[in-house]
Order: C-alpha cells, then sequence, then structure tokens
C-alpha cells in the first residue's frame, strides 16, 4: 500500500483539475437550490462517466500511447475533431476557473477587489510554475492541494452537518424546464469534462517518463480511482454544504465570481461560526487553485501532441507555446470580455455536456480495438456500463437539443 500511494500522480492531477467549478459553484448551488433533490444526478453522472474516465489510464499504460495516438489510429479526422472544440473550449475553461479563484484570493486576503488583477497575477504564477518545473512541480504541488482539499471540506460538511437544525428532504426531484439548463450544465463538468480523460492518458506516459519506471495496470487504476471516487465524495460534500446552510433560507447565488466568492466564505462562516473561516477558506481556494493550474498545464500539453500527431514532420515540442497562448488568451478575455463571462461559461458547459458522447464513444471504441493488448481490454460487466453510459449520456444530449 505504502508503494501505491508514493506512485500515485495522475489520478490526483485528475481530481485537481475535476474539483473545482463543477464542485464548488455547481454542486453547492444545486445544494441551495434544491437541497438534496439532485443527489441523483450527481450519482448518476459520475457512474456513468466512470468507464470512459478509467479507458483513458487503462489505454495509455497497455499501449504506452495517448488516447490522441489512438485517436489518429481510428482516423485522422477524429483529431481534427478534437482540436477544433478543443480549441473553442480551452480559453473560456480557463477564465472560469481562474475568476473563480481570484474571486477567493481577493475575500480571503484582502489586498485588492480587482478581479483582472488577480487573475492575471495567478495566471502568471501558475505558467511560471510550469515553465519552469513541468509535470514534476505540479505532479508535487496537487498531492499536496488535494489531501488539504479533503481534509478540510470533510470538516467543514461535518461542522455543518451538526450545527443544521432544520429536516432536509432526500426526495429527488427532476427540474422543470426552465432550470434543465442548469441540470445539463451540472453534469456536463460533473465530475470532469470528459476530454479530461484526454489530460490522464498524457499525464500517465509524463509520469512514466519523469520516473523512469514502468507502471503497472494494477497500480495506474489503482491510482485512478483513488483520483475518481475522491470527486464523487467532495462533490457530495459541497452539495451537503448548500444544502445545511442555504437551502430554504432564500439567500442565491451571485453568477458573478468575485460576489460568488464572498457570499460562499460570508454564509458558511455566519451560519457555522466564525472560527471555520479559515477551513472553508483554504477549502475553497485550494479546490480552485488546483483546478487552474492543472488546467493551464493540460490543455498545452493536449495541443502540442495534437499538432505533434497531425504533423509528424515537424518534430517539435510545442508545449510552452501553447502554455503561452493560453496564458495570453485567458488574459486578454479578462481585459477585454469579463462582463460577457456568464454568457462564456454557460456556453462552455452545455459544449462539455453536447460532446460527451463523442468522447465516450471513441474511448470505448478504443479500448476494444486491436491497439489494445486483450489481457488489457475492460471486463464484460465494464462493457455493460460503458453501453449504459453511452445510453444515460446521448439520451440527455438529445432532450437537450429538442428543448432548444
Amino acid at each position: 500500500m505504502r508503494g501505491k500511494l508514493q506512485k500515485l500522480g495522475p489520478g490526483l492531477l485528475f481530481a485537481g483539475a475535476a474539483i473545482g467549478v463543477s464542485h464548488l459553484v455547481q454542486s453547492t448551488r444545486a445544494g441551495a437550490d434544491f437541497g438534496w433533490g439532485l443527489l441523483w444526478a450527481i450519482v448518476l453522472v459520475n457512474l456513468f462517466k466512470y468507464p470512459f474516465f478509467q479507458y483513458g489510464p487503462r489505454f495509455s499504460i497497455a499501449t504506452n500511447k495517448s488516447l490522441l495516438d489512438g485517436y489518429l489510429d481510428l482516423g485522422r479526422a477524429y483529431l481534427n475533431i478534437y482540436f477544433i472544440l478543443n480549441t473553442a473550449t480551452m480559453f473560456t475553461i480557463q477564465t472560469a476557473v481562474t475568476i473563480v479563484t481570484a474571486g477567493l484570493a481577493s475575500q480571503i486576503f484582502g489586498v485588492s477587489d480587482n478581479l483582472v488583477n488577480w487573475s492575471i497575477g495567478i495566471i502568471l504564477i501558475c505558467t511560471l510554475i510550469l515553465w519552469i518545473g513541468k509535470y514534476a512541480s505540479l505532479d508535487r504541488i496537487v498531492k499536496w492541494i488535494i489531501l488539504t482539499l479533503t481534509a478540510t471540506t470533510f470538516i467543514a460538511t461535518g461542522i455543518a452537518y451538526v450545527k443544521n437544525s432544520s429536516q432536509l428532504s432526500l426526495v429527488q426531484i427532476f427540474p422543470d424546464e426552465s432550470n434543465f439548463l442548469f441540470l445539463i450544465a451540472f453534469m456536463g463538468w460533473m465530475p470532469a469534462p470528459m476530454d479530461i480523460s484526454i489530460w490522464h492518458s498524457l499525464w500517465s506516459i509524463e509520469k512514466n517518463n519523469e520516473t523512469q519506471t514502468e507502471v503497472k495496470m494494477s497500480e495506474s487504476l489503482f491510482d485512478f480511482n483513488v483520483g475518481y471516487w475522491v470527486t464523487l465524495i467532495l462533490g457530495i460534500c459541497f452539495m451537503g454544504l448548500g444544502a445545511f446552510v442555504m437551502f430554504g433560507s432564500g439567500a442565491e447565488f451571485s453568477d458573478q465570481g468575485g460576489v460568488f466568492a464572498s457570499q460562499l466564505i460570508n454564509i458558511y462562516t455566519t451560519t457555522l461560526g466564525d472560527e471555520v473561516y479559515w477551513i472553508i477558506a483554504a477549502a475553497a481556494l485550494t479546490t480552485m487553485f488546483s483546478t487552474t493550474i492543472t488546467t493551464l498545464d493540460a490543455s498545452p500539453r493536449a495541443m502540442s501532441k495534437t499538432l505533434e500527431l497531425l504533423y509528424p514532420n515537424r518534430k517539435k515540442n510545442d508545449y510552452k507555446i501553447w502554455l503561452l497562448i493560453l496564458a495570453g488568451g485567458t488574459i486578454c478575455i479578462f481585459i477585454f470580455l469579463l462582463s460577457e463571462m456568464g454568457l462564456l461559461i454557460q456556453i462552455a458547459t452545455v459544449l462539455s455536456f453536447m460532446t460527451a458522447p463523442f468522447y465516450a464513444f471513441l474511448n470505448y471504441r478504443l479500448v476494444l480495438s486491436d491497439q489494445m493488448p486483450d489481457a488489457a481490454k475492460p471486463s464484460k460487466g465494464l462493457r455493460i456500463l460503458s453501453v449504459l453510459g453511452l445510453l444515460f449520456l446521448s439520451s440527455f444530449a438529445l432532450v437537450y437539443l429538442l428543448m432548444l
């Protein structure tokens, strides 16, 4: 067990990227608006997305190739589609997670309430860390962040449960048409956008390169399962915090990142007591910082690999160039399009959900293809869950399209 714990890495990076806006913002809002009524959604979407996320490390360890390599072998068109989709969403996703991080930092440290300055500063710090340290620094930082996050979130949820005096219903509900868009956005980024499976496969290969040791399939899946199920547990915890503290209070969360951060911390401390301020603050800030730095690493890594595969004669690693492009583009959005953040985030979350069946289908097809050794292919039970997951994701996407 000690050896397995020492080899944890890509799975915790997955958790670091996943536990962000989906948990801190959307899970908390779901609890505040619906109590425990959407518990079914968070459990089912995590269950039905599980195999497709797991196929990232499974494929990489079995073949020593990333999912992007596999997509190319399935057909160049699939890789081109990924390049277009990632270009369309990576700036918005990075902006969304960074603005929430900036709002929390502004609220906690109180140095300045200018979110643009905070956001630019956070982006520059994360870029510097990744530029100098690359994967090794990211691996070490996120392990401590996830440990801190898990401990503080459990403590905060426990205090909220003990201090809650009202009776909360566990009756499950299905939102009406006016709230259906929230449900789609909630499930789109819960526990994460499906394309994070691609990031995970790249991290798995990078982990092997950094440690220069061969990771066994069982070790890789153990690492993945730790990270994945932590995201589910913490998603339920954040929903519980919203339900225990805000449900039925009449208070509503703001759509503005800075105002939301202030509301989140102030309402919790007012209800639970000032003594938990730093517990709430540490949980919230570590959540968003881990997401900010992991997403800032992952998209450039994926775009560089995509170009390398599409144009093999170039033989050039463009990671640092894409890192600067993503950082610069995100800063430009902060400066010129901050007023449109709500619309941009909504577009990104909905697009993530609508493209989930596409990535799920590709990942499932890959692990059943001739590229995979027979011994590494998923079990019958995992295949059945994959089919059910495809039906679940496709059905919700179709219902949403019909409601437009």
